[in-house]
């Protein structure tokens, strides 16, 4: 059996999560931040618009090499204050250490798109 590192969830609370495809549109560093990190503004189409969020990509990624990148979202976490800048979403990607992979669609899909 693996090793679990948090407790069971009910698919009640995942199917609360508003998960959604986005396209980033800019990035540029947070120099404001404690830890290296960008500035992100990713649209999520029509229904939801255009969000920031503060990501912690640095290691394996260059803000130009981030514009149109399609990205996975959590869009209606609530809004976090990061030094002077409020994030408005949670970008997912796998965390190694210090490194963080971003968690893509493997073909294009429609901005907005929910993951379920």
């Amino acid at each position: 059996m693996a090793k679990k590192d948090k407790p069971e969830t009910s698919f009640d609370q995942f199917t609360a999560l508003d998960i959604r495809v986005g396209t980033i549109c800019s990035a540029s560093i947070f120099e404001q931040a404690r830890q290296p990190a960008y500035k992100i503004e990713v649209d999520f189409g029509p229904e939801i618009g255009k969000l920031k969020t503060s990501a912690q990509l640095t290691h394996r990624y260059l803000p130009e090499d981030l514009l149109g990148q399609q990205i996975i979202g959590i869009v209606n976490f609530p809004k976090k204050q990061i030094a002077n800048f409020m994030s408005e979403f949670l970008i997912l990607g796998a965390v190694q250490g210090k490194d963080v992979i971003l968690i893509q669609p493997q073909d294009a899909a429609t901005n907005g798109s929910p993951i379920g």
